[in-house]
């Protein structure tokens, strides 16, 4: 059995890096339970929101509240524990990256204690959360760099809700996410005025997350590309915005597409692809001559399929036979074009 003799404790800050990393591996599990790979082992694996509750509510996607709530990671069962029934399996980093923000205070974040890594792969840059920690690593600080497998926390099950964490579903919660917007800090005091951001650009709403199973899976599968994975998203909507200079263009140029006559014309727009979590997966630029109406967002077409399929983030919504963005439709694509 795994023993620990290194130190425990907390850090704190955050870093906004723009500089080039090295080529990564694919991503491993961050902890020991690899169970994801045995056919009907998903109980092993996944930790459901109460023990008379399906699996897969322990899995990413619209799969709670009915589908109507969306969960944006993995949470990953224990499989160690002390003597009062505590989870103390180590949590490990899931790919090679830098340590971009530590969460040490459980009580500001519903994900409790956690930590957010920075991976380039394939010249993409992702972002890999683990959550409900019960400890940190001593010297897991922002900044460091990590090696895939590298332990820096311990699993807990530390969160600011009401309901505490059980200790028979103690787990690690896992996200893989795209960056939305490095000047999330300015936008959420002008579009949120009085409300608290005690994460900086780290807050949860500033990342939009994959689906790490379908990752995990993609890669235990064979060959795996983590940038045609991205590009290949099932498309809820495609939206028009009036707006041509936003960090995402700059972070992840490889979603930028090709258009002659907007490199001609020059760029008075992009046309952009969204999937049901809000991940811009496509951003096409537009000339002047090619846009219609003056309204800054213009949906331009609903997947009425996938909107079925997953409908828990309300990016969009039908009436009188017309889809419109919604609220938070609107919402996500000011953050990303801000």
């Amino acid at each position: 059995m795994f023993r620990q003799y290194f130190r425990l404790a907390a850090c704190a800050g955050a870093l906004i890096v723009t500089a080039s990393l090295s080529a990564q591996s694919p991503f491993q599990f961050p902890t020991a339970n690899h169970a994801l790979f045995e056919p009907g082992k998903e109980l092993s694996f996944f930790a459901p929101t109460s023990p008379d509750r399906p699996w897969t509510t322990g899995s990413f996607g619209c799969v709670r509240t009915d589908g109507w709530q969306m969960h944006e990671g993995l949470d990953i069962r224990s499989l160690q524990h002390d003597k009062h029934g505590e989870p103390t399996d180590p949590v490990l980093a899931t790919a090679d990256g830098v340590v971009m923000y530590c969460n040490a205070k459980a009580g500001l974040s519903n994900y409790g204690k956690y930590i957010v890594i920075r991976h380039l792969i394939e010249g993409v840059d992702i972002y890999s959360v683990y959550a409900h920690l019960s400890e940190i690593v001593a010297g897991v600080t922002v900044g460091k760099p990590v090696k895939a497998g590298e332990v820096i926390g311990t699993m807990g099950r530390t969160s600011n809700t009401s309901e505490r964490i059980g200790k028979e579903r103690a787990h690690v919660h896992l996200e893989l996410n795209v960056l939305v917007n490095d000047r999330f800090a300015a936008w959420f005091k002008k579009s949120s005025p009085g409300e608290r951001n005690d994460h900086g650009a780290w807050n949860g709403q500033n990342l939009n997350g994959l689906d790490p199973r379908e990752i995990l899976l993609a890669e235990h599968g064979g060959k795996f590309s983590l940038l045609s994975f991205l590009r290949s998203q099932s498309e809820l909507c495609r939206v028009l915005v009036r707006a041509t200079d936003f960090p995402y263009l700059k972070r992840y140029p490889a979603l930028v597409l090709k258009n002659p006559r907007a490199e001609n014309e020059g760029i008075a727009g992009y046309e952009v692809a969204l999937n049901y979590n809000g991940v811009a997966f496509a951003l096409l630029p537009r000339a002047a001559s090619e846009l219609k109406g003056p309204a800054k967002f213009q949906l331009l077409s609903v997947n009425e399929a996938e909107y079925r399929a997953h409908p828990c983030r309300k990016l969009v919504v039908q009436h009188g036979g017309r889809w419109q963005l919604t609220d938070r439709g609107q919402r996500e694509l000011d953050l990303l074009t801000y």
